[in-house]
């Protein structure tokens, strides 16, 4: 079964098949580096990073590019509320959108070009709209070039809509010849510091968001690649209008679209103007990481994801039980299962993941029963396709990603999971025995330190209480 991918352009899923054989060229927008990044920033990452672990258990090679967006309108206008350098800003918030990204086991792409560092490419794409008659400079003499959306006919494709449908995907100023044309150079004002603007034909200035990620897509991966993916809120304006430019300059840019849904917490959009949004530290410091993977990559990256209240609690619970099969059968010979096929099925049919997951959770339920049958070759195949289904999910916790993380944390946690396994197994042996009272003491003993019990079909399953 081949890997297929919705693809947003088609509006179908459909067979994925690589524009070279065996390799696989991504690019993704990456965070427009103005402000802290928030469990949406994270999401959309970790999608792509998904996308990128099954294509290489698949045996393709794959080339990740994810930009960084580090001058706009807004980071201008958040570098003066901050009183700092926009050039400061925008390091500033990388550097945390990568620990926040690394801390959860998203990769580092191949290449992560900011904008700032492709202004030449820039300047390319946009002498060569003008010369095809696509773009057009601006009359008043402020140096602004916008695409001429009025010359392009396939304009709207991507979202399928026609201009005079569209809401303006920015504001319009009397030098615009129509509403739908958008910014792909802005010339420097006097209000902007001087140091956010760099010499073009014809004025200095800066580019616009959009141009930015076709110049660098096309850069970086050539005039066509595979895959551009991105958040769904992205589609438009942004992605239209990077696919009208690049198509326009004659380019073929990308072959398939793909885009992950949004974050809801308690069921509303996470925005800024609702005061809701969760940030990537707030929740690092709730949470272990790699219980924030787990709860991000849970639902379909398709599926809008609810953070409602108590979601971390349930991803924590849910992982603590693949976990504790995980520790319970660490001392099995190794069995080397491959992944099970329904879980393959899964992740071939468009990442998913909660199909696999699905799949994930039974091999546990077998495997405890397993163990507690005394059935040793099925709890150690159970083992082995746990921990292949772990690896390609980036959620193996013994795996040197959260060994490294954890440190030294590691050792006490292990201690803690013999303790506890040690005293589970004697309150079993006690209630087997029909000495009830030895069991109940047991319990009175576990959650007096902290540890909560709660018996299953799987059998007991324990956390720590506040954790």
């Amino acid at each position: 079964m081949p890997i297929r991918l919705y693809d947003s352009l088609a509006r179908d899923v459909v067979d994925f098949v690589p524009l070279t054989p065996g390799q696989v060229s991504m690019y993704v927008c990456g965070p427009t580096v103005q402000s802290e990044p928030h469990i949406g920033h994270l999401r959309s990452a970790l999608v792509y990073d998904l996308w990128w672990r099954w294509m290489e258990y698949r045996g393709l090679d794959v080339t990740m590019v994810r930009n960084v967006t580090d001058i706009d309108d807004k980071i201008l206008e958040k570098a003066r509320d901050t009183n700092e350098q926009w050039w400061q800003l925008a390091s500033r918030v990388e550097r945390e959108f990568h620990k926040a990204s690394d801390a959860i086991g998203i990769r580092r792409p191949a290449s992560e070009p900011r904008a700032t560092g492709d202004i030449p490419a820039m300047l390319s794409l946009i002498e060569r709209l003008i010369d095809r008659g696509h773009a057009y400079v601006a009359d008043d003499g402020s140096g602004d070039v916008y695409f001429d959306v009025a010359s392009w006919s396939r304009y709207g494709e991507l979202t399928r809509q026609k201009p005079e449908d569209m809401e303006p995907g920015e504001a319009s100023t009397g030098a615009k010849r129509s509403v739908h044309d958008f910014a792909l150079w802005k010339g420097h004002k006097e209000h902007e510091p001087e140091t956010a603007a760099w010499p073009a034909p014809w004025g200095r200035g800066r580019p616009g968001w959009h141009l930015e990620c076709s110049a660098m897509a096309a850069r970086y991966l050539g005039p066509t690649f595979d895959i551009h993916g991105g958040g769904l809120d992205l589609r438009f304006p942004h992605h239209e209008n990077e696919l009208a430019q690049s198509a326009a300059a004659g380019d073929d840019f990308a072959r398939h679209w793909v885009h992950s849904a949004l974050v809801l917490v308690n069921g509303q959009k996470m925005s800024k103007s609702l005061g809701n949004s969760i940030f990537a530290g707030d929740w690092l410091e709730k949470a272990r990481p790699i219980v924030i993977r787990y709860a991000l990559s849970a639902a379909h990256y398709r599926s809008d994801i609810d953070l409602h209240d108590g979601a971390l609690e349930e991803a924590e619970k849910a992982f603590s039980r693949i976990e504790g099969f995980v520790e319970r059968t660490r001392d099995l010979p190794e069995a080397h299962e491959p992944l099970p096929e329904a879980f393959s099925d899964a992740m071939d049919d468009d990442l998913g993941i909660p199909e696999a997951l699905g799949v994930l959770h039974e091999t546990v339920r077998r495997g405890n029963h397993a163990v507690d049958d005394g059935d040793t070759s099925l709890a150690a195949q159970c083992r082995s396709e746990v921990v292949a289904m772990l690896d390609v999910l980036g959620l193996n916790p013994h795996s040197a990603q959260w060994a490294a993380q954890s440190g030294s944390a590691d050792s006490g946690s292990e201690h803690l999971d013999t303790l506890v396994q040690a005293l589970l197994d004697a309150r079993k042996s006690a209630r087997e025995s029909k000495d009830f009272g030895l069991a109940d003491q047991i319990r009175d003993v576990l959650q007096a330190g902290g540890i909560d019990v709660t018996d299953t079909a799987d059998g007991p399953q324990w956390s720590i209480r506040g954790s």
